[in-house]
Parts: structure tokens; C-alpha cells; sequence
């Protein structure tokens, strides 16, 4: 149907379940993985530390071109907040200004290990911005971390990187929290 071998497809599946995005269930197929409650706050925790690194190293290392992009992406990233544009859409524009981050920080260790975490990473955020308002208050949020890269306030970025963090977590783990009740009354 796809065009592609059969081979291929198990091996794009078995990258999936490894990176913790479907579970194989013998006999039946492949779901989609749900991320545990806790596993999401130890990854929120991480992710905590991770930006506010890349953010700290984005002051010291970031170009006047990396600048200039980061710019532009939050104007981007604010067009998305006046528009009617997907969820996909949504993010795809966040994760482009979260790579030109990690491009100014000049860490490539730093954007190996943000990058095998963001498929969970993107769930998470898809979950978090479910949240009425979580959207805009993100932008708001990444408005005061772009303001701090670009003045190169090294500490005000890394304070700015893990609150912006850190109110994702509360959005998020909130819905998945509901979730988890929601399940087990229905049970």
C-alpha cells in the first residue's frame, strides 16, 4: 500500500518501540505508547536541565546570524498564536526555534541527547498544550527566554529555559493526571 517493503516497515516499527513510542503486542500489532505519569516527570525534570544548559551556552557561544534566526523564529512561533494553525503546525514552528537554540549553543553532545529525547519530548508538548490558554502563555514564556538569549543574560535565560519548562510540566502532568482517573473510573 506504502510503496515500501515489508522489511522496512518492521524495521521503522522496531525503531518506534525502542524509542518507547508503540508497544508490539504479539498477535495484534502495534499501539501507540502511552508515556507513564512518572517517566514524565523524571523526563520533565531533564528536560529542565537540558534547556536551561543550552540556553546558558546559546549566551556565551550564539552568532549574531544565530541571533538574527532566533528572532525570526519568534516571530514565527507569535504569527501561530493569532492564527488558526494545527497543533502539528504549532509545534513543528516551536521545535524550529528549539533548534535554532540548540544551533547557538554549539553543544553537539547537548543536541544528540535533547534530540533522542524529543519524540517524548513532542508528546509531552502535544499533551501540555491541550490545556486552555497553554498556547499562548508558551509563547509569552519563550518571549522572555529570547529576550534573555539575546541580551546574553546568562542567568536570566537559565531561569527563564526551566520556569518555561517547568509550567509545561504542570500543564502537562495536570491532563495526564485526569487521564489516568478518568481510566481507572471507567475500569
Amino acid at each position: 500500500m506504502l510503496g515500501v517493503s515489508r522489511s522496512l516497515v518492521r524495521e521503522s516499527l522496531r525503531q518506534l518501540e525502542t524509542e518507547g513510542l508503540i508497544h508490539m503486542v504479539p498477535n495484534q500489532g502495534a499501539t501507540v505508547a502511552r508515556l507513564p505519569l512518572e517517566q514524565a516527570e523524571q523526563l520533565y525534570r531533564v528536560r529542565a536541565e537540558l534547556e536551561a544548559l543550552a540556553s546558558e551556552l546559546f549566551t556565551v557561544h550564539a552568532s549574531d546570524a544565530d541571533l538574527q534566526e532566533l528572532q525570526a523564529c519568534i516571530k514565527r512561533l507569535k504569527k501561530t498564536a493569532r492564527s488558526t494553525n494545527s497543533a502539528a503546525n504549532r509545534l513543528t514552528v516551536k521545535s524550529q526555534l528549539y533548534d535554532c537554540l540548540l544551533k547557538g549553543a554549539g553543544n553537539e553532545v547537548l543536541t544528540q541527547v535533547l534530540n533522542l529525547l524529543n519524540t517524548r519530548i513532542m508528546l509531552l508538548r502535544a499533551t501540555s498544550i491541550q490545556q486552555q490558554g497553554r498556547w499562548e502563555q508558551s509563547i509569552n514564556e519563550l518571549e522572555i527566554l529570547v529576550d534573555a538569549l539575546l541580551n546574553r543574560d546568562t542567568a536570566a535565560a537559565r531561569r527563564a529555559a526551566a520556569q518555561h519548562v517547568a509550567n509545561a510540566a504542570e500543564a502537562a502532568l495536570t491532563i495526564l493526571r485526569g487521564q489516568g482517573e478518568t481510566q481507572e473510573n471507567s475500569a
